[in-house]
């Protein structure tokens, strides 16, 4: 299959299928589109086992091995996706947030890893599928990045606090590069190309993340001092698209935080950028063209999300650990989010639903699918993912089309 046909094929389907969840289900789009993926997924299972039509599910899952999910979201669409989340946050609004936000991004990251590795090192021994530390590690690091867009939408719906609305996005665009970052320092400990040294695992994590916004700012400087010497709203478009792929590539060949980067060059832009180097009209292409960019690679990314459950090894012992792995991985939610707001009540007051909004708020998504398939062949690998898919699909579905009233009935108390 050539990559026109590839293209052409995943056009056609998200288009399909959104049509469907417009006209019918009525579900947010990215939720929606997840779910008549998964069950046309099903479908093709079942036609597969009956044999009614041969060939099928082949085709199917000929298709997807075509694509290379970890490749597409973290070397692809993924800085795209931190790009057109990070030029609409306001920096004033982010400033008034930004301990509580960096507590949940950093701390918070930290202590759900290791909390999910901990438990989860324990119930799989006790499962009888044990497997070393590091890989539960690996799990709880890629299991920690929150995906905010369909909760975003649903919050907007339901008129939720203009400052919840700050919290969760920016904390997610923070998390996803700095869960990424840990993932990166434990895979690299765990294949032996690194020692496990505080003073190691410090440095490369400063490297990666610091570096990376460091890099990003100076990328997205260069941007807008060639933004400022032209009034032409399709160049400056084009500035921008260049500023998101080649930033992203050059910050992955020199081995800094790419994520991070894309966040970074993408706060610059939308601040600096909007008011000091763009017309009004320039600013209402810029966001046309960021939104439906956003919309077209989160409806292909959702869809792809429903669809890997034909390439997903099923074993039931797997199986169980991920349906065990949901209650531990809204633990370390809840608790990852209560210390760092318990840190900061001394400073600032928060809603009493604050906690549990992002908690139940808190959905994983194409990330931690996308690492989760980074990792070496092993059995290992194998568990991991279906631990990944299982925890994904429930918050994603679950948690995604109930958070909207859980917020409602927090804004009647």
């Amino acid at each position: 299959m050539t990559t026109l046909d590839l293209i052409a094929w995943l056009m056609l389907i998200t288009a399909g299928f959104s049509y469907i969840n417009h006209r019918f289900l009525k579900f947010p789009t990215s939720i929606g589109l997840m779910a008549i993926a998964l069950v046309f997924s099903m479908v093709l299972i079942a036609l597969g086992e009956l044999k009614w039509i041969p060939g099928l599910e082949d085709s199917a899952r000929e298709l997807l091995h075509s694509i290379n999910f970890n490749k597409l979201v973290l070397h692809g669409i993924l800085g795209a996706l931190l790009f057109a989340g990070s030029l609409h946050i306001n920096l004033e609004d982010l400033a008034k947030q930004k301990w509580i936000i960096t507590l949940l991004a950093s701390v918070g990251v930290v202590l759900s890893t290791t909390i999910v590795a901990g438990m989860m090192y324990f119930v799989l021994g006790w499962l009888g599928i044990g497997i070393p530390f590091i890989h539960c590690l690996l799990f709880g690091a890629l299991i920690s990045p929150t995906d905010p867009i369909a909760v975003l939408a649903i919050l907007k719906n339901v008129g939720a606090p203009k400052e919840l609305e700050t919290k969760i996005a920016g904390e997610s665009l923070f998390n996803d590069g700095v869960a990424v970052v840990i993932f990166i320092v434990l895979l690299d400990i765990a294949s032996g190309q690194h020692e496990p040294s505080a003073l190691g695992i410090t440095v490369l994590f400063f490297k990666e993340a610091v570096g990376g916004a460091l890099f990003g700012l100076a990328a997205g400087y260069g941007a807008y001092r060639l933004l400022r010497t032209v009034d032409n709203y399709q160049v400056e478009v084009l500035i921008t698209l260049a500023l998101v792929f080649a930033s992203y590539a050059a910050a992955e060949a020199i081995h800094v935080s790419a994520p991070i980067a894309a966040v970074a060059a993408g706060l610059l832009i939308g601040n600096h950028g909007r008011t000091l180097a763009m017309s009004q009209k320039t600013i209402e292409h810029v966001d046309m063209f960021w939104e439906l960019i956003d919309e077209i690679l989160n409806g292909i990314l959702f869809v792809l999300l429903g669809f890997e459950i034909l390439i997903v090894t099923f074993e039931i012992s797997n199986f169980t650990a991920g349906l065990i792995a949901i209650p531990v991985v809204l633990a370390a939610r809840f608790i990852g989010v209560s210390v760092p707001i318990w840190l900061r009540k001394f400073k600032r007051e928060f809603s009493p639903n604050a906690i549990k909004v992002l908690t139940w708020g808190g959905l994983r998504g194409g990330i931690s699918v996308a690492l989760a398939l980074s990792l070496p062949p092993s059995p290992e690998r194998e568990l991991i993912l279906m631990m990944t898919y299982v925890v994904v699909v429930f918050s994603i579905l679950v948690q995604g089309l109930t958070i909207g009233k859980l917020v409602q009935r927090g804004l009647k108390n």
